[in-house]
């Protein structure tokens, strides 16, 4: 399961990437809005709860530029939130930063795009090895 979320400007874009991933047989949490104008820092906490809870494997976050959802988020406990704009970035935010919540900006790339940047998001693993020092390094940090 995959928690989605979005403020307003959002909104068409998470549509989008529901339709495109739920065909390829992700499901999907929709955590809101869907339309009403809303602040971005609540979406952004629901959405990761659920990741941290383990309700959710991986998160997935919409605003305007996807900025004001990567600062919120990452303030929570255990998100390490990626803000994403392009295939690399999406793929290797994966598998040496073991990012677990994915943002992005719905005025800032294209609805095609966005499909493209969570399919791979969600189905890259994490490689581990010497990238897990580093996790356990910003884990540490968190936590201090």
């Amino acid at each position: 399961m995959i928690a989605i979320g979005c403020d307003h400007a959002g909104v068409e874009m998470k549509k989008a990437v529901i339709e495109a991933l739920s065909a390829q047989g992700f499901e999907f949490k929709d955590l809101g809005t869907d339309g009403e104008p809303c602040d971005y820092p609540v979406i952004a906490e629901a959405v990761c709860k659920e990741v941290t809870s383990g309700g959710c494997e991986k998160g997935i976050l919409i605003c305007g530029t996807g900025i004001g959802m990567s600062m919120a988020a990452n303030k929570i406990k255990g998100i390490r939130a990626a803000l994403c704009a392009d295939y690399f970035s999406a793929k290797y935010t994966r598998l040496h930063n073991d990012a677990n919540v994915m943002c992005m900006g719905a005025r800032t790339i294209g609805q095609g795009l966005a499909c493209e940047l969570a399919e791979v998001f969600l189905k890259t693993g994490f490689e581990g090895g010497r990238h897990q020092r580093r996790i356990d390094l910003i884990t540490k940090l968190e936590n201090e």
